[in-house]
């Protein structure tokens, strides 16, 4: 299926599944604020499981069928770039933010836990990458212990919400995780169909994307690395930029932080599922260096971010902090290195 496209169709699939995942990305946004309301699970835990799954399931589907099609530099890079990417984005939810700096009002224990869990899973790709190829039934080591350690790190999140042993400041510009009085009228059933139903949209989304970039990358010579970091991983990663707009516009700080830091946490499962996928050995020693720089990038943005939230500096409305400043010149600055290299 969808073998022997022309570059317009290609073309034309892409901006397709563009709006696609954009249209399905904005009404996740309501559904799991008031999902996290309904269950109890809270702005926190429900953006980095709920939201930050399913915003990215079309980001998977991708990596997975390019690994499958014996594409690992796609999909790694799919996988690589779309973090770095959706780190950026909270530079643009902060400048939606008028009243304060985003990172101040928005921080909590459970950002900050999901925070370091998504250090920890990065390093270990970077563990992977300069390890020895060692390999079991063509899986390498790291692949299994990711898994490992993403769902340890959620538990632990978890029971840090139920009992933290540290709390951010209450200051005038705090959004507290207030649940929403309207929430409680809708029916659970109906908002679990609508968000099976989005989440299923976005991953037949990634899907044909990844067709429809096989060939972009192929007919263009552009390359899949360039493709993967700045086009698939830029398209697939719209929902956690309209997820993280819509929930700050509704006043869901904390669910607009944790459903990019969760998110990015699940995306680090995207390189175990592509090793699996991936039949040639250990997908982790099958990329250029281009490519595993945005591992490195990724956890300097994401190490920027939790100093943000830590230090939770106060500028006035309309002004952006530090972190949102320094995350954008590192993501500029692995762009034009990529472009570079590439050419």
């Amino acid at each position: 299926m969808l073998t022997d496209l022309s570059l317009s169709t290609a073309i034309i699939l892409t901006i397709g599944c563009t709006l696609v995942i954009g249209v399905a990305g904005t009404r996740l946004a309501h559904i799991v604020d008031d999902l996290a309301d309904r269950t109890g699970l809270g702005e926190a835990i429900a953006g980095a499981v709920l939201l930050g799954l399913a915003t990215s399931l079309s980001g998977l589907v991708l990596s997975i069928s390019a690994a499958l099609a014996d594409h690992p530099t796609l999909a790694m890079s799919n996988a690589l770039g779309g973090i770095a990417v959706q780190t950026l984005f909270l530079t643009i939810a902060d400048m939606v933010h008028r009243r304060a700096n985003l990172e101040h009002a928005a921080a909590s224990v459970g950002n900050l836990v999901q925070g370091s869990l998504l250090l920890c899973l990065l390093a270990l790709v970077l563990v992977g990458r300069f390890a020895p190829e060692w390999t079991l039934w063509q899986v390498h080591p790291v692949t299994p212990l990711l898994v490992v350690v993403y769902l340890f790190g959620l538990r632990l999140a978890d029971r840090t919400k139920d009992s933290p042993m540290w709390r951010p400041a209450q200051t005038r510009d705090t959004q507290p995780d207030i649940p929403d009085d309207q929430a409680a009228t809708r029916s659970l059933l109906t908002l679990w169909l609508s968000f099976l139903g989005l989440a299923l949209a976005l991953a037949t989304s990634g899907w044909v994307l990844e067709r429809a970039a096989s060939v972009i990358a192929t007919e263009t010579g552009i390359g899949q690395s360039v493709v993967g970091a700045l086009m698939t991983a830029v398209v697939t990663s719209l929902p956690e930029l309209v997820t993280s707009v819509a929930a700050v516009r509704r006043g869901a700080l904390t669910l607009a932080v944790a459903g990019i830091i969760g998110g990015n946490a699940f995306d680090t499962l995207f390189v175990a599922a592509s090793d699996v996928a991936y039949r040639g050995g250990s997908i982790y020693h099958a990329i250029p260096d281009p490519v595993a720089l945005w591992v490195a990038l990724s956890l300097l943005m994401t190490a920027i971010l939790m100093v943000g939230m830590i230090h939770r500096e106060r500028q006035g409305p309309g002004r952006i902090g530090f972190e949102s400043v320094a995350i954008a010149a590192c993501y500029l600055a692995g762009v034009l290195s990529l472009l570079f290299t590439s050419g």
